[in-house]
């Protein structure tokens, strides 16, 4: 729709997974991206291969759960390019563990309460005064159908979505004509890298419930090249594992709108996926 070309995009969690594609497609649709990720050279990385396809990228070290970070992330985009149009909260780690896995689990269920309630929050933060004294500006925030109803398993992590659900829309309520508000909910995705951050695989039946057999056997079938091509084939109904970059393409799906327009919410998953929520 053309509405991309031009913005100035922070991305936090952009040196890899679904943080760098959102990257690169932007890039690619003319947006002015800086990277911001918790390893630095990862983050460079991503921004060195926008600028090597002809793009316009800086990339930076964030910890995003350090406020102090995430702001440089936004000043640094504003003394590029003028202004701060979009700020895509993304970086988040799932720690999905059961509460009888607490002594293994507690360590990364508080570093999960850091990453995903208050990094998202710290990137509200930081956008703040500069969107609002430029008198518009988006929110992107990446939560998660797990914070739409808690399950077995998911107790830390689909709270910590849920925080950003209501930090989504409390932040709407309160900038509305000013900074508008989308909150992505993705369903699993293997691709992103994420599941590398979960605590206990078996955690995972409280999203799949009936269909947790099932789902194993996908997945064996995919890691064994068994599983028909047609189950991976976006264009037909029975696709059954969403890659990252349909993901990515719902966020500039958002992004991709005219300023009096904004999507408040967006679900995005696999016709036909396993999650139960």
């Amino acid at each position: 729709m053309g509405h991309i070309t031009g913005k100035a995009i922070v991305i936090t969690g952009a040196g890899g997974g679904f943080g760098r594609l959102v990257a690169r497609k932007a890039a690619a649709l003319g947006a002015k991206i800086v990277c911001g990720d918790i390893d630095g050279a990862a983050a460079r990385a991503t921004a060195d291969e926008i600028t090597n396809a002809g793009g316009q990228a800086i990339g930076m070290p964030a910890d995003v759960t350090d406020l102090a970070q995430v702001k440089a992330l936004v000043d640094t985009c504003v003394a590029a390019h003028g202004m701060i149009d979009v700020m895509v909260n993304n970086a988040g780690i799932m720690p999905l563990a059961f509460f009888s896995d607490h002594d293994a689990a507690y360590a990364a269920w508080n570093r999960c309460i850091d990453i995903n309630i208050k990094g998202v929050l710290n990137g509200m933060v930081a956008a703040y005064d500069p969107m609002m004294e430029a008198g518009r500006g988006q929110m992107v925030n990446i939560s998660s159908i797990y914070g739409n109803f808690p399950v077995t398993g998911a107790a830390v992590y689909g709270a910590s979505k849920a925080a950003v659900n209501f930090l989504s829309e409390g932040f709407r309520i309160e900038t509305r004509g000013k900074i508008k508000v989308t909150t992505v909910k993705p369903t699993g995705v293997p691709g992103t890298g994420l599941s590398g951050s979960v605590v206990n695989p078996a955690a995972t039946i409280g999203i799949l419930g009936h269909n947790m057999s099932a789902f194993a056997d996908m997945v064996a079938a995919i890691n064994n090249g068994a599983l028909p091509q047609d189950k991976l084939d976006p264009e037909q109904m029975d696709y059954l594992s969403l890659a990252p970059e349909h993901i990515a393409d719902g966020v500039l799906h958002v992004i991709d709108q005219p300023w009096g327009v904004s999507i408040g919410e967006i679900t995005i998953r696999a016709a036909g996926d396993h999650f139960v929520l």
